[in-house]
């Protein structure tokens, strides 16, 4: 099953793209909770580029590495990319002084649909906000 989740964000789409491929600013970002962080991050953006980013809660009982493949990668607009045995597709639709960015991504057996929704949008929320300097 396929799950998608979308933001808006107030800011220039190169803006968009630099933040989310940007090792340094996947690290702020890339939270779902307040709890969590994500203490490494690194990015090879290109088609066979390997990306990853490590995810811990901050009280330091658990931790794991969000890793991958890009498959697809147009500057601006679209990636694609490959972890583990899934897909996910993130677009990135310019609007007059914003950007909306839709992920599309293959679920997972362990958590519930609505766990896994809640989770990748408090992200992609996160995403905004941080972009929009919140």
């Amino acid at each position: 099953m396929k799950i998608t989740v979308s933001t808006v964000v107030a800011a220039p789409i190169a803006e968009v793209w630099r933040a989310y491929t940007s090792p340094d600013d996947i690290k702020v970002w890339n939270t779902a909770s307040p709890d969590w962080h994500s203490t490494a991050a690194s990015v090879d953006l290109r088609v066979g580029g390997k990306f990853t980013s490590r995810m811990e809660a901050k009280d330091g009982s658990f931790g794991f590495d969000f890793a991958g493949e890009y498959t697809q990668v147009v500057p601006e607009t679209l990636l694609a990319y490959r972890f583990g045995d899934r897909e996910a597709v993130v677009e990135f639709v310019p609007g007059l002084d914003n950007v909306t960015v839709t992920v599309t991504f293959d679920s997972e057996e362990t958590h519930s649909e609505a766990q896994q929704r809640t989770g990748w949008q408090a992200i992609l929320d996160n995403f905004a906000r941080y972009v929009a300097g919140g």
